[in-house]
């Protein structure tokens, strides 16, 4: 009889080939000795699906491992993909809203056949199991062997959480990201996608709070200067809480440097505010010759040279920072829209308490990321979209014109001054194709495909043409109604084009990207007709949008309390990505590589340290003043 080889190796070597390749792929890097983490846990597991088989007679047991090996890969799979689309891993807390991220059927589809290659590279041990699959042991065990197992996964857990006891001193070390940081992207890298997704599971269910890393340091204030900072007594706030976790957030904040005002301030109070959100925008779109008036934008009036908008989780994310100037964390995602928020500094309350008209309008479903909700928490008196009364003013077939949302919606507002408009546009939205998936890019596709570009990155530019015509139009209708010279317009993308690859949009690119942080450089466009040119260089983000907003139109507000700066304070530059990474005007910090410096200067290990805890404290507060409606304590 030849022999059978037991389905214990068959998982085991199942989980370590996917990690493999998953981390190759999600990552592009080679394990190096931290794999033996992954190893370690991927023989628990592994021991775990040996135990529950062992379990049945044999006919059964081959059913379920091969039910198992098909929902093993599936899982591994669509974690990839999933990281690929949308540059951030899969977790159960944000499951609803990604689901509406990717519920464009076309996008899933044209990602699938992108990504072909790298799916039947994670299908090989499925494809070789099917093959092979009569030469595994599938006998039901005995009681003995069975407790034999138990003894074993044990063992096994034991030996592996002994195991990240070897690196405890990093921030972003195994041990930490197993007890005490909620870090997905670094997780998955170091630990795991298993792992990760064990320990998501765990702490959505049983809840987990992350420790804020505080340092001994009262701030001075110098009474000649002026301070966006309000009369709190954190003190009292201290004293009276039971709660450690949020004692130590008030004294964050008490211990936070105050942003000073500066010669910006109050520069536009009064005036008219519109507000746009570009669905994809990003600078590779910006061009003298084939978008004159978004270079018009960028490049009059203030020219943001070192501006970044980060990915957290598609435009919900990009729309969630510059509102609030909070970090938008998966877990905040997927439940602030059911909350009853406080959010005073949220740019429509903030607007609306000193008098403006505040209005939004969407040109897709107005309960897409639960907006039919989260609009009102954000401030604005009235949100129209596709659905509750946008179908009124234009076609809300797909894809919706931007043209018709800012030239249709104008008159709707532009009587009731001041006002602030805020529109979320959605013409510049993937697949990137030349077809009916995409009208918009269809419509302008004339007008680019000349351009020495691949298919899909000529789609992309084809979409932005949209939004340029729509803003040249936008712009002369206000100069007829004799309000340009009164209205501000800011427009800020809520994401780089991340269904492109970056070597696509190094195409565009007039420098070499890379795919962590370089990838999210863009344009923050702040425009006034009257406005004079000045660039600015310092390094800036959506987190700043709100509080530079803030700050501009004259509004009162403690800057304590924003984890963004205004751009045009003292404050050093320093903008954090979804994985941790972050850059400063001193260098980029990588989390799988450390720190570059600007111009090779040898910095003190403290400073990138320092930075790294500002990074960490910074997620950490936002999901404590979001699930402990601190606002409301402090400021009510």
């Amino acid at each position: 009889m030849k022999r059978k080889y037991s389905t214990l190796i068959l998982y085991f070597l199942f989980f370590i080939y996917l990690e493999l390749i998953s981390k190759i792929l999600m990552f592009n890097k080679l394990p190096t000795l931290k794999f033996i983490i992954v190893i370690l846990f991927s023989l628990t597991i592994s021991l775990i699906f040996y135990l529950f088989t062992s379990l049945f007679k044999e006919k059964k047991q081959h059913f379920i491992v091969i039910l198992l090996i098909i929902i093993i890969s599936v899982f591994y799979i669509f974690n990839y993909l999933y990281f690929s689309l949308l540059t951030v891993p899969f977790s159960i807390s944000t499951l609803e809203l990604a689901s509406q991220a990717m519920d464009f059927y076309q996008i899933g589809f044209h990602l699938f056949f992108t990504k072909i290659i790298d799916v039947l590279l994670l299908l090989i041990p499925f494809m070789i199991y099917l093959i092979y699959h009569n030469k595994f042991d599938y006998s039901r065990k005995n009681k003995r062997v069975n407790i034999s197992v138990v003894f074993l996964i044990i063992i096994s857990h034991v030996i592996s959480l002994l195991a990240l006891n070897l690196d405890k001193n990093h921030l972003y070390s195994a041990y930490n990201l197993y007890y005490n940081t909620n870090s997905l992207t670094t997780s998955n890298n170091i630990l795991g996608i298993f792992t990760t997704q064990r320990l998501s599971l765990k702490r959505n269910t049983f809840g987990f709070e992350e420790k804020l890393i505080l340092e001994d340091k009262a701030q001075e204030y110098n009474n000649e200067n002026k301070y966006n900072r309000l009369d709190i007594d954190f003190d009292s706030l201290i004293a009276l809480e039971d709660n450690e976790n949020i004692k130590e957030v008030y004294t964050y904040f008490k211990d936070k440097e105050a942003t000073k005002q500066n010669e910006y301030t109050g520069l536009y109070k009064g005036k008219n505010l519109i507000f746009i959100l570009a669905e994809g925008f990003n600078s590779i779109a910006v061009s003298k010759e084939l978008t004159p008036t978004l270079y018009k934008l960028v490049n009059e009036g203030f020219n943001f040279t070192n501006y970044y908008s980060p990915v957290f989780l598609s435009t919900t994310g990009g729309e969630f920072q510059a509102m609030t100037s909070l970090i938008p964390t998966q877990e905040i995602l997927g439940t602030w829209r059911n909350d009853n928020s406080y959010l005073p500094y949220a740019i429509g309350n903030a607007f609306g308490n000193i008098g403006y008209n505040t209005t939004s309008y969407h040109n897709w479903q107005y309960k897409y990321y639960g907006r039919n909700k989260t609009m009102s928490t954000l401030g604005f008196n009235k949100f129209v979209a596709c659905g509750n009364g946008l179908e009124n003013y234009l076609d809300c077939k797909w894809l919706p014109s931007d043209i018709d949302l800012f030239t249709k919606t104008l008159d709707d507002y532009s009587g009731n001054e001041p006002f602030l408009t805020y529109y979320i546009t959605v013409s510049g939205h993937a697949p990137y194709i030349f077809s009916d998936g995409n009208n918009i890019a269809l419509k302008n596709k004339s007008l680019v495909e000349d351009l020495p570009y691949s298919e899909d990155v000529k789609a992309y530019l084809a979409t932005q043409l949209e939004l340029e015509n729509a803003l040249n139009d936008l712009i002369n209708q206000l100069k007829k109604k004799d309000i340009l010279d009164d209205t501000v317009i800011v427009l800020t993308g809520d994401h780089y084009p991340y269904t492109l690859e970056v070597d696509e949009i190094n195409e565009v690119s007039n420098y070499e990207r890379d795919e962590t942080v370089e990838v999210n450089h863009s344009n923050l466009i702040i425009w006034n007709n009257k406005n004079e040119s000045k660039i600015i260089s310092k390094v800036a983000g959506q987190l700043d949008v709100l509080p530079t907003l803030l700050n501009l139109f004259g509004i009162e507000y403690d800057s304590r309390l924003l984890l963004g700066n205004d751009i045009f304070s003292d404050t050093d530059g320093f903008v954090m990505f979804s994985d941790r990474s972050w850059i400063s005007d001193k260098g980029k910090y990588l989390i799988n590589s450390g720190f570059v410096s600007n111009n090779q200067e040898i910095l003190d290990k403290s400073y990138i340290e320092l930075m790294n805890k500002r990074a960490l404290n910074s997620f950490t507060v936002s999901k404590m003043i979001m699930e402990n409606d601190l606002y409301r304590k402090i400021l009510s």
